[in-house]
């Protein structure tokens, strides 16, 4: 940083022109300090406390050119302002390719020092601008550093979050399967298993999640294809060894799957239960998307249900169906023309604006 009386090292071999500098410098606000050849001046550079550099071309040893190069190798530098002589415009040129701040030409009319000093002045404030540039691009680019290491720590942070909630889930689930493996009454063993079930739709969605690159969506295929991959393990003998899915690609955010995971895992086992009195049959799980929608449907080729019967109905997985239905904002019906039964639950692919889910209501 600059002080409020900056110093200028003039290097020139020319005593009687440095006593003029001086003086007339001094006059402005600075403090001049001398140095009569490129070495002396390189030495008193060395030292520290100079703001800015007048520096001549022709002088013993080093010449100005020489004394630049060697001035340019320190780091934060202070800005030169090089002098010439009228005729010397191609040095000049040189010099401020090489990294001169300015160049100024001497003359003999009496002009030289007060050009001087705006030539240093500018110096100051232009190295001062450039300064205060390159610090607030280095805080950007320290900034993002900071930015992308806190996001790659959050990122860890979250998997190591889901995979342990998706581990301690999948505990549950296991617990609740050996439970009902190991009672002998029909209602608790059912009620264990659908619960099991719901427990493991949840852990799907964790499990994908800890396995994936993007924390804020889940492919709906590959979670459903794991998921009734964990119904049929889950199922006693084979009676959904004919359980299939046929899904599309389609992204959904990991709220909304675990709601698809448990509507799922609800109409599967209700299917399970009730389609097929005499045994096993075909369960089938389909998932596309229709325009702005996606829609899903269970289905099966079993006894159906009576003119009568509602598939929403009024049981715990009924109401459990209606609740996740509802937090998809979701349409559920029954397709009457299907033989069996048939539920469709058609929901938007992307979840409508809060105002205008109000307006709509």
């Amino acid at each position: 940083m600059t002080s409020a009386t900056p110093t200028l090292l003039y290097i020139d071999d020319d005593p009687a022109l440095a006593r003029l500098v001086d003086r007339g410098l001094t006059r402005a606000g600075f403090k001049v300090v001398h140095a009569a050849d490129g070495r002396q001046g390189l030495d008193r550079l060395a030292q520290g406390g100079i703001d800015v550099i007048a520096l001549d071309q022709y002088m013993p040893g080093l010449d100005g050119l020489e004394t630049l190069e060697q001035i340019l190798k320190i780091a934060d530098a202070p800005p030169v302002v090089f002098v010439t002589a009228s005729q010397d415009s191609a040095i000049a040129v040189t010099a401020l390719k090489a990294g001169a701040a300015d160049y100024l030409v001497k003359d003999a009319r009496g002009e030289f020092i007060p050009l001087l000093q705006v030539a240093v002045n500018t110096a100051i404030r232009r190295a001062a601008i450039q300064k205060a540039r390159d610090e607030a691009e280095a805080e950007v680019h320290a900034s993002r550093d900071r930015y992308a290491a806190l996001a790659a720590e959050r990122e860890v942070l979250l998997r190591e979050v889901n995979h342990r909630v998706g581990n301690s889930l999948q505990i549950i689930a296991s617990l609740l399967h050996l439970q009902a493996n190991s009672t002998r009454q029909n209602d608790v063993k059912a009620a264990l298993t659908n619960a099991m079930g719901r427990v493991a739709a949840v852990a799907q969605v964790h499990r994908r999640l800890y396995t994936s690159h993007d924390f804020k969506s889940v492919m709906l295929n590959q979670y459903l294809e794991a998921l009734l991959e964990d119904l049929r393990r889950s199922a006693e003998g084979n009676r959904m060894s004919r359980l299939t899915l046929k899904a599309d690609p389609i992204e959904i955010d990991p709220d909304r799957a675990v709601a698809i995971g448990i509507i799922v895992n609800e109409l599967v086992m209700n299917a399970v239960k009730y389609a097929y009195p005499d045994g096993a049959g075909p369960i089938h799980v389909e998932l596309k998307p229709q325009g702005d929608d996606v829609l899903l449907s269970i289905s099966d080729d079993g006894v159906g249900f009576g003119d009568n019967d509602d598939p929403r109905g009024t049981g715990m997985g009924q109401r459990i169906v209606t609740a996740m239905a509802s937090k998809l904002d979701a349409f559920v019906e029954r397709d009457p023309n299907h033989s069996g039964t048939k539920v469709l639950v058609r929901f938007r692919r992307i979840p409508a604006a809060p105002q205008a889910c109000a307006a709509a209501k």
